[in-house]
């Protein structure tokens, strides 16, 4: 038998968690690794388009497979290749297969502003269920939004298995299984009387984190602001946003009114995490806005879940509260995870040169409240 065929048709590997199951998928797709994905009798062989090079497209070619990108419906419209324009997401091929350049062209957006491959004879169509869930991963993943996917393919050896409901269903299920897994005075320059607490999902991912300011009274409504994560606003100090004024400016308010939560939510970038809200800034800087940037990339404008924020309030005792928010979206998200938002109250800061677009894209687009 032909010694690479031997390597390829080994069993898969199979997890029965299904958390566990998304989170080494996670770390494979990562590392540039192919996953099997399985949605009852189909199964796909996937990889990250990000995390291709000519090399590992070449063996990939090599295991007999149809090749197709899955991207989504705003990196499709963004390239003008989709007809349709309202596909959710949408298959590319192309009858001699896909080149690395065509594949880095349609994925990165940083890729399309330098080079651009000749694009003739490609092939649109809708994605199906299961291609949706390849590209789900990747957003999971913290890659950009684009799986190169091979139909009746040869899996390699010891190719790891996953199951498209077990990532369609991998954020609701880590949020449910958030367990406090430490507590800790942490006095903070504007609230010396602060406890940070860290609430991590099951299958061991990353901790979400709850300041706790004061004493609180769960009887009555707490004052709460759920932050997402800013490495460069609320840590560099970066002036594109207003993070980190917010993050400082929320704990100061709960210190002056005796109490309050503020939840940190590991969500930078609005979900999109840090290296894909860096290649949202270059975007930025060609000339769109905060919006633009992220549906060019292929996410939607805002791609954060609250139900964590939720589950670590109702884990904390907290069922009704006063809200720290400009952001309506948060106050309807926590309403409908069973907390009462009894008062939204404005946290908003003077803006500079380098964040005055970014503010009005928020108040404009985004619907937020100044």
């Amino acid at each position: 038998m032909n010694p690479f065929i031997d390597f390829l048709v080994k069993p898969t590997v199979a997890i029965s968690d299904p958390l566990i199951e998304v989170d080494r998928a996670i770390s494979e797709l990562r590392r540039g690794a192919p996953v099997a994905l399985v949605d009852g009798k189909t199964s796909l062989l996937i990889v990250a388009a990000e995390a291709l090079n000519p090399d590992s497209l070449e063996m990939l070619m090599r295991s007999g497979g149809t090749p197709s990108l899955v991207i989504t419906g705003s990196r499709a419209h963004a390239l003008k290749i989709d007809p349709a324009k309202n596909r959710l997401m949408s298959a590319i091929s192309h009858p001699q297969g896909l080149t690395i350049d065509v594949i880095e062209f349609l994925a990165n957006p940083l890729v399309s502003m330098m080079t651009h491959p000749a694009l003739d004879g490609l092939v649109v169509s809708d994605a199906s269920e299961i291609e949706q869930a390849s590209v789900l991963l990747c957003k999971l993943s913290r890659l950009l939004p684009a799986a190169l996917i091979f139909e009746d393919a040869i899996v390699p050896k010891d190719t790891l298995e996953v199951s498209a409901e077990a990532i369609r269903s991998y954020l609701t299920n880590a949020a449910q299984s958030l367990m406090q897994v430490s507590d800790a005075q942490v006095p903070l320059e504007n609230a010396e009387n602060a406890r940070v607490l860290a609430f991590r999902p099951r299958d061991g991912g990353v901790e979400h984190l709850a300041i706790v300011v004061g004493d609180i009274n769960p009887l009555e409504p707490i004052l709460v602001r759920l932050h997402s994560e800013c490495f460069t606003g609320d840590l560099l100090g970066s002036l594109r946003c207003d993070c980190g004024n917010q993050l400082k400016g929320a704990i100061t308010e709960m210190s002056r009114a005796g109490s309050g939560i503020l939840l940190y939510l590991a969500q930078e970038g609005r979900g999109i995490g840090l290296a894909n809200k860096l290649r949202a800034y270059q975007l930025q800087d060609a000339g769109l806005d905060t919006v633009e940037a992220n549906l060019q990339l292929g996410f939607d404008s805002d791609e954060r879940n609250y139900l964590p924020a939720a589950q670590m309030l109702h884990k904390l005792g907290v069922h009704r509260i006063k809200l720290l928010t400009n952001n309506p979206l948060k106050v309807t998200a926590l309403a409908e995870h069973g907390i009462e938002v009894v008062e939204r109250i404005s946290h908003s800061y003077p803006s500079n040169k380098h964040n005055d677009l970014y503010l009005q894209t928020k108040a404009i687009k985004s619907g937020h409240l100044f």
